[in-house]
């Protein structure tokens, strides 16, 4: 059985109330929920959220949300105890959807959750895109990450990495489009860990499993995510909602 998690909070310094913003008649966080539910892998759907409104707003279109705690680190604490409130096994696999990438393919979570079958010892596994548009490969706010030969995390950055210093051409740069999958026991085990100083550096709460000494098996799907950041990127998502 395959839980996807959608951790959505209300409050935020840079588009307060997002996952309630209209995006071509629907919310954003029902667009991630029927985006989520079209995935041949995931038997169930459950928004985690600390705000009645956002409750009640998934309600009101027919999903199943849980309200947790408002004192949460991270999305991933967040997941996290959904998945104690769920009383969910150890081995069960947990996939934590990203609240504000309202178009991202279902097939993501597909290429997610494969590895899993594949290698029954696998803990956690995320996802990587080519960047296609070279303005990523710089932009802080496209999380780039590298791996080693077998495809497990070595860093994720903000900044460019790997950077060509004799200035190399036909260098691959990926992006982290920051879905996740673990088992639930190895979640649990995240959570209990304290902030790494990466991670308090870098603002990315990955690098606390990197730094802690675990595994993450980065998984490259052709499918690209765009993210809502601010209310001036949603126009950009309907016309993309409107191309066909």
């Amino acid at each position: 059985m395959t839980i996807a998690v959608i951790p959505s909070r209300f409050g935020s310094s840079r588009f307060e109330g997002k996952p309630l913003a209209m995006i071509a008649g629907k919310s954003m966080i029902q667009r991630v929920y029927e985006q989520t539910q079209k995935s041949s892998v995931v038997t169930r759907t459950i928004v985690a959220t600390d705000d009645l409104r956002i409750l009640d707003a998934v309600k009101a279109f027919g999903g199943e949300a849980v309200m947790t705690s408002d004192t949460c680190r991270s999305g991933t604490d967040r997941v996290a105890e959904t998945a104690n409130i769920l009383n969910l096994a150890d081995h069960e696999i947990i996939v934590n959807i990203q609240g504000d990438q309202p178009v991202f393919n279902p097939l993501t979570i597909d290429d997610l959750v494969l590895p899993f079958k594949e290698d029954p010892s696998l803990s956690m596994s995320t996802l990587a895109f080519k960047i296609q548009d070279k303005r990523e490969i710089t932009d802080p706010k496209d999380v780039k990450v590298t791996f080693d030969i077998n495809g497990f995390a070595m860093y994720f950055s903000r900044a460019q990495i790997p950077y060509p210093r004799d200035g190399q051409t036909g260098v691959d740069f990926y992006k982290h489009l920051g879905f996740y999958a673990y088992k639930k026991g190895f979640l649990d085990k995240i959570v209990s860990l304290p902030t790494g100083t990466c991670e308090n550096i870098e603002k990315l709460e990955q690098l606390r499993v990197l730094e802690f000494g675990h595994r993450i098996k980065v998984v490259i799907t052709e499918y690209d995510s765009p993210e809502i950041d601010l209310p001036e990127d949603i126009e950009r998502i309907e016309i993309r909602l409107r191309t066909p």
